[in-house]
């Protein structure tokens, strides 16, 4: 390694962006019973089996309620196959609300198969890590100390930018772990809409977002993926240049690069939501 400050701070820079990268590639491969050792999941289930009891007391009022406003009177309620067809949606809802959980963890594993299926295609099973190329890391250590200067303020610049967009990017990715705890938590609430025909609407709603949310995971896979296989390619960086022309060349290039990356990420769940009509 270099013992020239500015090669140390651009490639501590690069080293906190390849890091966290690195770190959201095997964050979406995890479920939510599984991250943090399964300490959040735990609390989650408590938290699901307390509100069942409120889905439960929905479960009735919007049974009832859809029951009032199907039938044209209590005389349809009597015929069989008006009983049959209410008791089996009211079976069928409260099969939602106490195995809501399940439920859940199969749309999940469904979805992560396919996340693990574009992952397998791609043949990239870890991100490409960014390295400061060495025909850069010669011209900086030929600078002398006037030189320098100006390549001091860049270096600082770059890397303060790229160790931001780190962040965003890796807060990005853990927000889709607390919107998966949050739609698990409170499924029981939305899920008793499945009692009532009127207010069912609401219940395929909390399943096609909740869905959105994990498919999330497969458009920041993909941008991985592409972001990577950009960043496996050299810069187009002058040799010629100044040694501060061909830094900031490579930093506007490789932070170029990585807000494609951090903007795809970020608007995932509207592209996701527009994909599913949401």
């Amino acid at each position: 390694m270099s013992d020239n400050w500015v090669v140390q701070n651009l490639e501590s820079a690069l080293s906190t962006w390849n890091g966290y990268l690195t770190k959201i590639w095997s964050l979406i491969t995890q479920t939510p019973k599984n991250f943090n050792g399964g300490t959040i999941w735990s609390v989650i289930e408590n938290i699901n089996t307390a509100v069942q009891g409120i889905g439960l007391g929905l479960l009735v009022l919007f049974f009832v309620v859809g029951m009032v406003k199907t039938c044209g009177s209590f005389a349809d309620v009597k015929k069989p196959e008006h009983a049959l067809k209410l008791f089996v949606r009211f079976i069928l809802a409260k099969a939602v609300i106490t195995q809501g959980m399940e439920l859940m963890l199969t749309l999940f594993n469904i979805i992560q198969g396919t996340i693990n299926t574009i992952m397998t295609a791609s043949g990239i099973t870890n991100p490409n890590n960014l390295t400061l190329p060495d025909s850069i890391v010669d011209a900086i250590e030929d600078c002398g100390f006037f030189e320098s200067i100006p390549l001091w303020a860049v270096s600082l610049i770059g890397s303060l930018v790229v160790t931001v967009i780190s962040l965003v990017l890796i807060l990005t990715v853990y927000g889709r772990f607390f919107k998966l705890y949050m739609y698990t938590a409170i499924a029981p609430l939305p899920l008793s809409t499945f009692a009532g025909e009127p207010t069912q609407n609401v219940g395929k709603q909390f399943l096609k977002s909740y869905c959105a949310v994990c498919l999330e995971g497969a458009v920041i896979v993909l941008g991985c993926i592409i972001f990577s296989l950009i960043a496996s390619s050299s810069p187009s960086v002058s040799s010629d240049a100044s040694a501060v022309n061909q830094v900031w060349e490579y930093i506007g290039q490789m932070v170029f690069n990585m807000l494609v990356l951090v903007g795809t990420v970020k608007m995932s769940d509207r592209i996701v939501r527009e994909m599913m009509g949401l």
